[in-house]
């Protein structure tokens, strides 16, 4: 890892990588085709002139809703500037899924497009515990490519058929682990979200840890109070407190800490790290806290171009999240662009090609579909997103980009980035 000054990147206040719960949720479906527009398009192909149709699975609904609607946003652009170029001569279509935020949602909206569908593409999802969900009940042992738009949980490196565009989790802990020895600390409270993205990324911190752990326990979702974990974090008699949870929960936890009177130095996963944490909690209750969060590299042109054609649509600006995916939607189209055939078995043969470091870098869909277009095999190109340069490894993992924020004044302000 490389610890930098702050200036260049941009991340997202917020959680996109965790949920692992399993309700049953109803999904819906639309297919889009660029820009807003949708239309009930479900064969994965139509001749040899029609779009071609791949899937995803996101969280239209449920606690990840709000990352959901960003993805789509950011799937929309992609999808206006891929089929602004074309594929082949041909248009690319998403037939979307809803997770509802859950596992078990998430698989059946998966099954749906690839049992009925046919999608030999699935992009999904948002939560390291459906994108696994998904793979190992649906993907595993088909030909079908999943890439993952929004997961960081460490366990999707132990499964290299499953790909994702964000990064894992695990840069998160050995990050935190040196920014809370460099502030001079050698003893921690950690909680931990009581799930897979919680668990894997106290071990992970834990490993990288060289000081002592005096409070090392795990919490459940949606309690009504955790004022027993808040007491026995301060009964351990470290300094340093550490949060790997969601951010209603650590709301909670923090309204709780206040009231008590506690002021431990305070540090977060990405997962605590949002404006719903600001605004249910009181000025003052943060202050100094350090939180590693996802970023993208905003001092690029194309992540230039991406903002500035995201705030001119939605008159707000993209999250980190949103980059994903609209990086995960271009390498759909590059794949199905290097392949000799429409099939799960031919996408996955280039997928990792087309984001290689060996090839052409080429900044946008548009730059990295010519070098295809004119002859260049997958190999041939090394499609740099909007959210960095992703250059998948044999785990399906890409290079990431972190951005350390410390609370000042109850707002959250860049201090640092790191590159993977």
């Amino acid at each position: 890892m490389k610890l930098t000054g702050s200036a260049g990147l941009v991340g997202l206040t917020g959680l996109a990588g965790c949920s692992t719960t399993s309700n049953t949720t109803t999904s819906t479906s639309t297919t889009t085709s660029g820009g807003s527009g949708t239309d009930t398009t479900t064969s994965t192909s139509s001749g040899d002139s029609g779009p071609y149709t791949i899937g995803m699975v996101d969280a239209i609904t449920g606690s990840l809703s709000a990352f959901g609607e960003r993805n789509q946003r950011g799937k929309d652009i992609a999808l206006a500037d891929v089929n602004a170029v074309g594929v082949n001569g041909r248009d690319l279509n998403i037939t979307v899924e809803d997770s509802g935020s859950e596992s078990s949602g998430g698989v059946s909206a998966a099954q749906k497009l690839v049992n009925q569908d046919g999608v030999p593409f699935l992009i999904g999802a948002v939560g390291s515990g459906v994108s696994l969900a998904i793979y190992q009940s649906v993907i595993q042992g088909t030909d079908v490519v999943q890439v993952s738009q929004n997961s960081t949980g460490l366990g999707l490196t132990d499964f290299p058929g499953l790909l994702r565009v964000s990064p894992t989790g695990r840069t998160q802990s050995g990050a935190l682990a040196n920014i809370i020895a460099e502030d001079g600390y050698d003893e921690v409270a950690m909680t931990y979200v009581n799930n897979n993205y919680g668990s894997s990324l106290a071990d992970a911190f834990a490993n990288a840890w060289d000081g002592s752990l005096a409070y090392n326990n795990p919490h459940d979702q949606d309690q009504q109070s955790y004022a027993g974990v808040i007491s026995e974090m301060n009964s351990s008699g470290a300094d340093a407190w550490l949060f790997i949870t969601y951010q209603a929960e650590f709301a909670s936890m923090v309204n709780e800490m206040y009231s008590s009177g506690y002021e431990p130095q305070l540090y977060g996963a990405d997962s605590v790290s949002g404006d719903n944490v600001l605004e249910n909690t009181p000025e003052g209750s943060m202050e100094g806290m350090k939180v590693v969060v996802p970023s993208a590299p905003v001092e690029q042109d194309n992540y230039k171009e991406f903002v500035s054609t995201f705030e001119s649509e939605y008159n707000e600006a993209p999250t980190v999240w949103s980059a994903y995916t609209y990086d995960a939607v271009a390498i759909a189209g590059l794949s199905i662009q290097a392949a000799d055939e429409f099939t799960g078995a031919a996408l996955g043969d280039v997928v990792r090609d087309v984001t290689r470091p060996e090839g052409q870098k080429a900044t946008s869909y548009k730059a990295a579909h010519d070098i295809l277009a004119d002859g260049g095999g997958p190999s041939d190109v090394d499609y740099q997103g909007v959210s960095g340069p992703i250059d998948f490894d044999e785990n399906g993992d890409p290079v990431g980009f972190l951005q350390i924020q410390e609370v000042k004044n109850h707002e959250y302000e860049r201090i640092g980035f790191i590159e993977s």
